[in-house]
């Protein structure tokens, strides 16, 4: 049982409101800030109202203090120099906030780092959480993306990333979700203060069920051009030839992957499934198939599939720098990908392969051993 502490105060600045957890991301927030209020952290939580997600009163009940600001749009946030996301998050009201004490401050993603200059230090810490590489995160999403104008925004703003993080402060302390990006961030962006610290989940314990299931599963937000690539890839590449049962979940898929999805009659969609749908169709796949051609931070879904499903089979890219590359498959190309799923499909998931989850699990994504790690670094 971990010692509750007093009298310790924490400025949280988030990029997006951290509720409902239900992306990457916002799990990854708001599963820190539950667990910082259980061991006593007192935090004042600021972030930024943008968009549908509104102003919830589920956080009410884990903070001291809630401020939310406005994000700049259109002009008011154009910079030659900032990428959008830095620019369109440097706040007057919030920096007067922050500078109203001395508590330290965690900066939640490369977002809200454009503030750190601004914050009056004395001693106090100033954390920045790395959610990614972003410069390469936006090529990535350049690279996916069909659409002339947004593709060429991607471009530009992972140009401008790319100049921005070589001058991030280096007084600084950092924490980079993926081992991969210490890396990187030690080596191209010359920042060595970084340490690994891993996402923080909604998942206390391994649940996969030993058997087998009757098909295999995508999951993801459909309506973003990464994922929908993938599933293209997917039905082209493997389940076109293979016709092995394939069902493909997620959020606000687009027409154009609904009409694709109808072509094929091994292919079934499920559009907009709740949480629990979402997690009862992870529990019963046979095969959780997770390709990625954003090689970028840690896919929260594959965490999912490893701590609720049965075989889970990837690419590289899925699990670079995650820790949990043994618990799954991982297939250099389409041809291994298919052959590893005619091994698969119809072998058990036993009881060995649970333990050897649980096992890597607790090493790595313990949330409460993880919250001590991020103690220690900000006092």
């Amino acid at each position: 049982m971990h010692q509750l502490l007093k009298n310790k105060h924490l400025h949280i600045v988030c990029l997006d409101v951290p509720f409902p957890p239900d992306y990457g991301g916002a799990i990854d927030m708001f599963y820190k800030i539950k667990t910082l209020y259980e061991r006593g952290i007192k935090i004042h939580l600021h972030y930024f109202s943008y968009n549908h997600r509104g102003n919830p009163n589920e956080l009410n009940g884990y903070c001291e203090s809630i401020h939310y600001y406005e994000r700049k749009t259109g002009h008011k946030s154009f910079s030659f120099d900032l990428p959008y996301i830095v620019s369109s998050r440097i706040n007057n009201s919030l920096i007067e906030n922050l500078n109203k004490d001395n508590h330290p401050v965690l900066l939640e993603g490369i977002h809200c780092s454009g503030i750190a200059g601004y914050i009056q230090n004395g001693n106090r810490k100033i954390l920045i959480r790395l959610h990614n590489d972003e410069s390469a995160y936006y090529r990535q999403l350049a690279d996916a993306e069909l659409r002339f104008l947004k593709k060429l925004y991607y471009r530009n703003e992972s140009r401008l990333l790319q100049t921005y993080q070589q001058s991030l402060p280096k007084d600084c302390f950092y924490a980079a979700i993926s081992e991969k990006d210490i890396a990187v961030f030690n080596n191209h962006y010359h920042i060595k203060n970084t340490i690994h610290l891993p996402a923080f989940i909604p998942y206390t314990k391994v649940e996969s069920q030993e058997g087998i299931g009757n098909f295999c599963l995508y999951h993801g937000n459909l309506s973003i051009p990464e994922n929908e690539k993938a599933v293209t890839w997917l039905l082209q590449k493997i389940f076109s030839k293979i016709k092995i049962p394939l069902v493909v979940a997620g959020k606000k898929p687009t027409q154009k992957l609904q009409k694709m999805v109808k072509m094929y009659e091994n292919i079934c969609l499920i559009a907009d499934p709740s949480n629990a749908e979402m997690e009862e169709l992870v529990q019963k796949a046979q095969i959780n198939v997770i390709p990625s051609f954003n090689s970028t931070g840690v896919k929260l879904k594959v965490l999912q599939a490893v701590f609720s499903g049965r075989h889970c089979i990837v690419n590289e890219a899925a699990v670079a720098g995650s820790g949990i590359e043994p618990a799954c498959h991982i297939a250099a190309n389409a041809d291994a990908m298919a052959s590893i799923i005619m091994q698969l499909y119809r072998q058990p998931f036993a009881e060995e392969e649970i333990l050897l989850r649980r096992k890597m699990m607790h090493h790595y994504y313990d949330n409460n051993n993880n919250a001590e790690t991020l103690i220690a670094l900000l006092w």
